[in-house]
């Protein structure tokens, strides 16, 4: 159950007592430990909660990072009867979630989403990972969290960029609903708002969501539509990270999305004002992701990885407008890499 609160503390608290779990175990990252565990710290205090603390930044989504986890709960003696209550952003439900989920081949979570990439997209849905030999959530499972509380208080701790980064997830899903929620998001700038319209919104982007993830829990079809910019995108950050010149998801979503409406575009029949309105809203705003011509092989190397391909063949998800999804569509190369010139040229 996913819960939009302004009382995140009472909220959290209420479960705990509820659910009658017999260990509460919380992991964070080193932002979240000390910039949000504060708010919720009495909550988890009275219900004795053990606290794991990982370094901040994907890049520690790795082994080091699960298996300190591993060992927290193992030190604390967890129970398949435990919980694990994720409080952090992507990282922390990505990493935390995937610990719970083979931990005893299952121990319940919880996620506070302290982000709003988390609150919008990774703490939702029951998808976990970790990163695996540079390549993005590349081992994983399905792990349906018990609940996920959101509330946008923790948003204030957030820099502009962060705030971004969550909101090309909100742009994707717009994308995904069609052309009146997708122009009504371009039409704001998250570092704007205030925290009634930007819960008001956060509402909205959870529920289109849901929806998706209800009909197709385990991505088996209609649930790769929201993969839609993650393609390029997920090679685009690890090739950021690779080159030591590491962006956030988001930014690295937000170019996907640019060419990925440029596919969609060339190959779907998006109408091209989609795709100019797309550029226009990203660039200024989201960090470049700086790469050239020849840093197309490996680019493409990464996109082979990406878990929708089947056959030795890059898919993608593509629209033929707002709102019209179109799985499993395979681009040829010559076709990704004008997409690849196309973000170059105009971003």
């Amino acid at each position: 159950m996913v819960r939009i609160t302004k009382d995140v503390a009472g909220e959290l608290s209420a479960v705990l007592e509820g659910r009658g779990y017999d260990g509460v175990f919380v992991v964070t990252d080193g932002n979240t430990y000390a910039n949000c565990l504060p708010l919720v710290r009495e909550a988890l205090e009275a219900h004795g909660a053990r606290v794991v603390t990982i370094d901040a930044g994907d890049v520690n989504k790795d082994m080091r990072g699960l298996r300190r986890v591993w060992e927290a709960l193992v030190s604390g003696g967890a129970s398949r009867g435990s919980v694990v209550v994720n409080l952090g952003g992507g990282m922390v439900t990505d990493l935390g979630g995937f610990a719970a989920a083979t931990f005893k081949r299952g121990v319940r979570t919880v996620n506070v989403p302290t982000t709003l990439m988390a609150s919008v997209d990774a703490a939702i849905g029951g998808k976990t990972g970790m990163n695996f030999r540079g390549l993005k959530n590349e081992v994983g499972a399905f792990h349906e969290p018990e609940e996920v509380l959101i509330d946008c208080a923790f948003l204030a701790t957030l820099d502009r960029e962060n705030l971004l980064s969550g909101y090309a997830e909100m742009l994707k899903h717009g994308l995904l609903s069609g052309s009146e929620a997708f122009f009504g998001l371009l039409a704001a700038d998250p570092s704007e708002m205030d925290a009634e319209v930007m819960n008001a919104k956060v509402a909205e982007s959870v529920g289109i969501k849901e929806r998706i993830v209800m009909e197709d829990p385990h991505e088996r079809g209609i649930r790769k539509a929201l993969n839609l910019g993650h393609t390029v995108g997920h090679a685009l950050e690890s090739f950021s990270i690779d080159s030591h010149r590491t962006i956030l998801h988001g930014h690295a979503v937000a170019a996907g999305l640019v060419c990925e409406l440029y596919l969609s575009h060339r190959l779907c029949g998006m109408d091209i004002y989609n795709v100019r309105a797309m550029v226009n809203y990203v660039r200024g705003r989201y960090a470049r992701a700086a790469f050239g011509c020849k840093d197309y092989a490996r680019l493409l190397e990464l996109m082979s990885h990406d878990k929708k391909n089947s056959g030795g063949r890059i898919n993608f998800t593509l629209l033929s407008s707002p709102g019209e999804v179109q799985i499993d569509r395979y681009v040829d190369i010559p076709l990704i890499e004008e997409a690849l010139d196309f973000y170059r040229e105009n971003v």
